[in-house]
């Protein structure tokens, strides 16, 4: 009777552990007491969240996992008196311990890079610098550090905001689930730029067709693939659209199929639209409006057509989502409210798509990006 209670407790603590195996990667702006990168152990049962530790880096406004979940790269958000003012960081990942160790920097090859990512090889990190309209490519050393860029690539041009797009301005560079591609919505000139990634010497060279046009005046910003590989969905800044796409793997070709308003019917201010997640599963795409709507926009996806259709608006309970993220099991959607220095977390009812408050929050100084990376 007694090894059949052990036995029994020890089972429940494996499904115990199961359940919570994952740090949580907060980026933030710095400039109001955050020191940089947050980790946090996150149980994934019911939302709780410790601090594990921190590293200083100035403005790391998004955050890139190496693909064994080893190494971090950061942006610095910075510009200095010249061209290349930003900075791209590598630090090094202890999954057991959650502690990250910084390695190096490098120049971004511009000012104010705002997102990074890394390919499937772990051998080349991508930055975009937003104010200098440019993307670099960066090489990995084994040992995880960064090696100055091997590609630097300029826009031009303009669009007829002009306040807001009188020159160039890169927002993210996003690989294609088959790492052939990257796709680089430019807010500035109203265009998503793609590239083919040469993976043996980091090269960049227009695909065919070179870019995608969007709206005149719409502000490309973030992009993300559904689960299924068919679809691609981007988010417009400026006007608050969402562009759904079919996308084509052999050509990387993207073919509009809808163009739908993220923002409530009865707003009339400023959009601010800002991220964008399929859900893991695939049946809603959510997106982060900021300006004074402050909501998250949530549509049903027909996963036969790609198409969007509405399902409801959830307050974000706090100020200026600029990012938002779903834990690894897609229960939780944790939304980085900027202006009110909080996490805040929904649950997600995966069979509406809608957001219920769990009342759990997370305190952290301006924080603007969400990772995760499984414990070892």
């Amino acid at each position: 009777m007694k090894y059949y209670i052990f036995v029994c407790l020890f089972l429940a603590s494996l499904s115990g552990r199961a359940q919570s195996d994952y740090f949580l990667l907060v980026g933030t702006y710095t400039a109001a007491g955050s020191h940089g990168i947050y980790v946090y152990d996150f149980d994934t049962r019911n939302a709780g969240a410790r601090l594990a530790d921190s590293a200083s880096i100035a403005n790391p406004s998004f955050l890139a996992v190496s693909p064994k979940s080893t190494f971090v790269y950061a942006v610095s958000e910075k510009a200095g008196s010249g061209p290349n003012g930003g900075q791209v960081a590598a630090f090094s990942f202890d999954r057991s311990s959650g502690k990250l160790a910084l390695l190096n920097q490098q120049s971004s090859g511009g000012n104010n890079p705002c997102y990074v990512t890394i390919d499937k090889s772990g051998k080349w990190v991508v930055a975009g610098n937003y104010s200098s309209g440019t993307l670099a490519v960066l090489p990995v050393a084994k040992n995880g550090m960064l090696d100055s860029a091997v590609a630097v690539v300029e826009h031009s041009g303009r669009s007829v905001n002009t306040h807001r797009q009188n020159s160039p301005h890169v927002h993210a560079t996003v690989l294609s689930p088959d790492n052939k591609y990257i796709f680089v919505p430019d807010l500035g000139t109203d265009k998503l730029v793609s590239y083919r990634l040469n993976k043996r010497n980091g090269s960049l060279r227009p695909a065919t067709p070179a870019f995608t046009m969007t709206k005149p005046g719409s502000g490309p910003r973030h992009f993300d693939f559904h689960p299924n590989k068919k679809f691609a969905y981007l988010v417009e800044e400026l006007t608050g659209g969402i562009s759904a796409y079919r996308y084509f793997s052999n050509t990387g070709e993207l073919e509009l199929l809808q163009n739908i308003s993220t923002l409530p019917p009865e707003y009339h201010g400023e959009a601010g639209s800002a991220d964008i997640h399929v859900s893991p599963d695939g049946r809603f795409l959510y997106v982060s409006n900021r300006g004074e709507s402050n909501t998250i926009g949530i549509f049903s996806i027909n996963e036969k057509t790609g198409g969007l259709t509405f399902v409801a608006h959830q307050s974000t309970l706090g100020k200026t989502p600029r990012n938002f993220n779903f834990d690894p099991g897609g229960n939780f959607l944790l939304v980085a409210n900027q202006d009110s220095d909080e996490i805040v977390i929904f649950r997600v009812d995966k069979t509406t798509g809608k957001l219920a408050d769990t009342g759990k929050r997370i305190g952290v100084s301006r924080p603007v990006c969400i990772k995760w990376i499984r414990k070892k």
